[in-house]
């Protein structure tokens, strides 16, 4: 016969999950004033009744991914005007909340996870970015150096 899942204690730990401790910690998080960055990529999903996208990066975000999800996109900008797929270039302002020492201890001993802080980006602006061509604006083909 199986056995069933373990139960939560009276301490709040349990064998799958985090301990209410963590949990508390966790939410109640404080973010610090944003840092503006600026990375290139593409909407890979569009979510306007949420005003809300995914994206995908080429350069790593500063918490190493490169896949945002549920990024959010101020009233202002018009989300039914942006296209998926195109190349962008997205300035972000990035919140971060850093975790205790012992969360941290916690989340990479017991989950594999190494996470120091907690993210938030808000979009902040979009700028179509032109791929066709490799040159710079102005330059020719002709006495062009590869390096």
């Amino acid at each position: 016969m199986g056995r069933a899942k373990a139960a939560k204690s009276e301490g709040g730990s349990q064998e799958e999950g985090l301990p209410k401790w963590a949990e508390d910690e966790i939410k109640s998080a404080q973010f610090g004033k944003p840092e503006t960055i600026a990375r290139t990529g593409y909407i890979l999903d569009i979510y306007e009744s949420d005003l809300r996208v995914d994206i995908q990066v080429y350069e790593p975000m500063p918490d190493g991914k490169t896949i945002v999800e549920g990024l959010d996109v101020p009233k202002p900008m018009k989300i039914s005007d942006f296209m998926k797929g195109f190349v962008y270039e997205f300035k972000m302002k990035v919140f971060a909340a850093p975790l205790g020492a012992k969360v941290v201890e916690l989340l990479k001993s017991k989950f594999g996870i190494d996470m120091k802080a907690i993210y938030r980006f808000e979009l902040h602006e979009l700028q179509p970015m032109d791929v066709e061509s490799d040159l710079p604006a102005g330059a020719s083909s002709e006495g062009y150096d590869e390096e």
